[in-house]
């Protein structure tokens, strides 16, 4: 669990914005990657078709989503708001695909 002054230490806002640090790279690499292939793995279950044939357009798309989800957290201002432009869309998607798993 966090306590406080690790919470404080990840809200600080970097002094030099031209620095990205390893923290933000490391999220933003496999941050992304995790957003891409859930994304993925949900589009699957939204096309209309069986998944052997939908798979298709969710793997040409994968590299084009990770790109910008990487991107997306790789620019947040803090390291506690780059934890949440991954943590969060990757907990809506398991969501979404536990809610339509289950339903099949």
């Amino acid at each position: 669990m966090l306590n406080m002054n690790s919470y404080k230490n990840l809200s600080i806002p970097e002094k030099n914005g031209r620095k990205i640090g390893l923290f933000r790279t490391l999220s933003a690499v496999f941050g992304g990657l995790l957003v891409a292939y859930l994304s993925m793995t949900l589009s699957v279950f939204l096309i209309p078709t069986e998944a052997s044939k939908s798979i298709t357009i969710p793997l040409m798309l994968t590299a084009l989503i990770w790109a910008i989800a990487a991107l997306w957290i790789s620019v947040a201002p803090t390291k506690l708001s780059a934890l949440r432009r991954w943590m969060i869309p990757s907990v809506i998607c398991l969501i979404a695909i536990t809610f339509l798993f289950l339903r099949k």
